[in-house]
């Protein structure tokens, strides 16, 4: 049976599979992906993050709307 390579890296999310699972607040470009049109957050299963990434996820794009950096409403 073959292997198939890249599989693994495909289920992990987008911040465990760079090696670095630093989210931080002024990376707006991969923060809204993460945010719907209408402002919303985007579930875990939309989002395709782990829970450890989704909470830091969650908590800097909270920072970054109270600091002005992203719109509260879409």
């Amino acid at each position: 049976m073959a292997k198939v390579f890249g599989k693994k890296d495909r289920n992990r999310c987008r911040f465990c599979r760079g090696g670095d699972a630093k989210i931080d607040y002024k990376d707006l470009q991969s923060l809204s992906k993460m945010v719907s049109a209408q402002g919303k957050m985007l579930s875990r299963k939309r989002t395709g993050n782990c829970a450890k990434c989704q909470r830091g996820a969650r908590r800097a794009i909270k920072r970054a709307r109270f600091l002005a950096l992203m719109p509260f409403v879409g």
